[in-house]
């Protein structure tokens, strides 16, 4: 299928999803069609906007994504063709050297477009993008494919969990285009190597490789300008790390889960896993100095308290303006692997990357599609995962923020799932925050929420068969943070779990969802006492004005 029917095929699904039927749990439904049905504005969208960037249970989201949200993508010139450097585009021979000597070029010589023009590249390699502003152009997903024949654990070893274990961390690390600052794509893989299994995030292998730029006085989450000790050694434009580290009391866990009763009695101390992930770190790039005052790029997502020692601070030097466009990705077929024992047939990954993305891309029989690992302010839009079937068609993990998935496409896997296999979705973990999934067509898979306390995160306008399961170590703490919002959703065969939270999640927002109910998989919340969750225009996916969360804060923003 080309782009085009792709793109077609994909709207007329979202639109037909909320025009004809709605499974629920009185045994199927059926829905008036969106355009006869009357448009209600929900109370909570009145309520948002009059406090947009401190409403209780809706996140400010309408700047995530690469250049705070901008809708062109950069068009970098040409600098490259990949032909001229020894790939051939009949399948013939490894392309992956070609690929990789035309991007590093283009990269030493300060970015620009690497042309892989119409045919199919075999590579047996992972593609590296390891400098910022170069780009790997295709002629259209339905035109260009990297045909990969090698997995991870071939290409670079086995990589175990530093949590103990069996496991294969490239079950949810890793790319076969791997988007990652050239030096700590070297660090990563060269402890993988060794078996000295790394922190996968902004701050090292060790998480030590930071230093003090400022600290930062008491500020209110939504806060766009903040007072800073020293402004020497900040500038205009400069990409920084906000840091707030936990207290003896949790009380910035806590915070992260909305402050309410069940904070104060949940059992913090045992989830070592969880507490591995603070301090909390959050890039951001600064627009303006003046004075002692810092500007911001996006408002602030948590409170800033001196309890939590709070500082701007450097972070490993991150890719930056880079991105993958108009191609697919595919490996060899190969049977899907037990779960958590992954070879690492993964599609494309961002690591420390921030302000990059994905256009128009495709990956096929792949382990894990598209990968956030430490990966803030990128846009995915136009990907699809499809395929023998994966286990996690998206991840987003290890302290990645502000990223915004949209008009993305988990296609229904084309063999059945062999025995003791995992199927998970759009998958978010490790106190990753401000992430949206916008406009999406799921025909299989679930919203996963994987532990490890993500929060403010959205999904929204997105239908979905809800056939998939989420995972998560019971060390990583709590599913949901606060503020988790799913709004305008359709759910085909009438299953509630992940979709509606408003009896799980603290803080919460469920808004125009499907009618469903709770099957197989069944969880309890992990907080006791009142959740402060809402839930609104329940049944009536498709008939509520804003239909789209995010644009309609993007809008509200302009």
């Amino acid at each position: 299928m080309g782009t085009d029917q792709r793109a077609i095929s994909r709207r007329a699904l979202l639109a037909s999803a909320t025009a004809v039927v709605a499974t629920a749990a009185t045994g199927g439904l059926t829905a008036a069609p969106a355009a006869a049905r009357p448009r209600t504005t929900p109370e909570l969208w009145r309520e948002f906007r009059r406090a947009p960037y401190t409403h209780p249970q809706i996140p400010y989201i309408g700047s995530a994504g690469r250049a705070a949200g901008a809708r062109h993508l950069p068009r970098r010139p040409v600098r490259a063709d990949v032909r001229d450097y020894g790939a051939e585009g009949d399948g013939s021979v490894d392309c992956a050297p070609a690929i990789n000597r035309a991007v590093a070029a283009v990269g030493e010589r300060g970015g620009g477009t690497v042309l892989v023009p119409p045919g199919t590249y075999r590579i047996d390699d992972v593609i590296r993008i390891g400098h910022s502003d170069v780009v790997l152009r295709g002629a259209g997903s339905g035109r260009t494919t990297l045909l990969a024949t090698r997995n991870l654990t071939e290409l670079i070893g086995p990589y175990g969990s530093r949590y103990g274990g069996d496991k294969s961390s490239w079950s949810w690390a890793g790319g076969l285009i791997w988007l990652c600052p050239k030096d700590r794509y070297a660090s990563l893989t060269d402890a993988i190597r060794a078996r000295a299994w790394p922190f996968e995030g902004w701050t090292g292998n060790r998480r030590d490789e930071w230093t003090t730029l400022a600290t930062v006085a008491p500020a209110r989450r939504g806060d766009r300008s903040v007072t800073v000790s020293d402004t020497s050694g900040l500038r205009r434009g400069q990409l920084v790390m906000l840091r707030l580290a936990d207290d003896a009391g949790h009380t910035l866990l806590r915070h992260m889960a909305g402050d309410g009763e069940g904070t104060k009695t949940y059992v913090w101390d045992d989830k070592t896993k969880l507490t591995s992930y603070v301090p909390y770190e959050w890039p951001v790039r600064i627009t303006s100095v003046t004075r002692d005052r810092v500007t911001l790029e996006r408002p602030l997502p948590l409170d800033v308290r001196a309890e939590w020692d709070p500082r701007l601070t450097t972070l490993v030097t991150p890719l930056t303006g880079s991105g993958v466009e108009g191609l697919t990705l595919a490996a060899i077929e190969t049977p899907q692997s037990p779960h958590l024992l992954d070879k690492g047939y993964n599609g494309v990954t961002f690591q420390c990357a921030y302000d990059c993305w994905a256009d128009d891309v495709t990956v096929r029989h792949v382990d894990n599609g598209f990968g956030l690992v430490a990966a803030s302010a990128c846009t995915l839009r136009r990907t699809r995962v499809e395929g023998r079937g994966s286990h996690h068609p998206y991840f987003c993990r290890e302290g990645s923020h502000d990223n915004l998935v949209e008009d993305f496409t988990v296609a229904r896997r084309t063999v059945p799932a062999p025995a003791g296999t995992q199927l998970h979705g759009i998958n978010v973990e490790g106190l990753s925050s401000y992430n949206v999934w916008s406009r999406g067509v799921m025909e299989m898979g679930t919203f996963d929420t994987h532990r490890g306390m993500p929060f403010g995160c959205v999904r929204t306008e997105i239908t979905v068969e809800n056939n998939g399961r989420h995972g998560g170590d019971a060390s990583a703490g709590p599913l949901y943070g606060a503020r988790f919002t799913h709004w305008n959703v359709t759910v085909t065969n009438g299953r509630a779990g992940l979709v509606r939270i408003d009896g799980i999640a603290p803080y919460s927002a469920t808004v125009a969802i499907s009618e469903v109910r709770e099957f197989d998989q069944t969880d309890v919340p992990d907080f006791t006492g009142a959740l402060n969750s809402r839930l609104e225009a329940y049944g009536a996916p498709g008939a509520v004005h804003p239909a789209n969360l995010y644009e309609a804060q993007r809008r509200l923003g302009r």
